[in-house]
């Protein structure tokens, strides 16, 4: 009977350790979070209705120098169809999904090409981050709060602003998203 009482210490005293191990990493992911993505980093999670981290396929040739963005015509798809809006095509392939997106889908999105030319340039081949809002009604998107919303990642899934992983932002995001 002696011998149960040391056991049950020991086991009761991993137990803590591992909660609270467990709270240490949920709290590392946010403060990670906020480092790379500012300190609205809840709000733009919660804004995006796309979220992942992708390797982009292609970008408007003439739209990589940023100096003049290109502009095609996409017409209104609801209310206005005698009205055009200047947009331009991105494509991505999905390497992981947060919130919007299924791993492994390529995503074409459509952005104003006033949103495109304020916005950081990507290239052809760059691994990103991308929070990007719901698409309008007429079918375009961008990064949630401009730059905020798109982050480069190294070919490792690492930002380039620190040694943080994709990981641990995918977790705090979930976490600030409510899933």
């Amino acid at each position: 009977m002696c011998i149960w009482r040391p056991v049950f210490l020991v086991a009761m005293v991993l137990v803590v350790v591992g909660v609270l191990s467990a709270t240490a990493l949920c709290e590392s992911d946010e403060s990670a979070a906020e480092r790379i993505l500012g300190p609205q980093w809840k709000h733009l999670s919660r804004r995006a209705g796309m979220v992942f981290a992708g390797t982009v396929l292609s970008v408007p040739r003439q739209a990589v120098s940023a100096k003049a963005a290109p502009e095609k015509v996409i017409p209104a798809q609801a209310v206005r169809m005698d009205r055009a809006v200047p947009s331009i095509a991105l494509r991505f392939r999905v390497d992981r999904a947060i919130a919007g997106v299924q791993a492994g889908q390529t995503l074409t999105i459509r952005e104003w090409t006033g949103a495109w030319s304020l916005s950081p340039a990507m290239r052809r081949g760059e691994h990103v981050l991308l929070f990007l809002y719901p698409p309008s009604w007429l079918g375009l998107t961008s990064p949630v709060d401009g730059a905020k919303g798109q982050v480069r990642l190294d070919a490792t899934g690492r930002t380039s602003r620190g040694l943080v992983t994709v990981d641990q932002l995918d977790r705090a995001i979930r976490f600030a998203r409510g899933e």
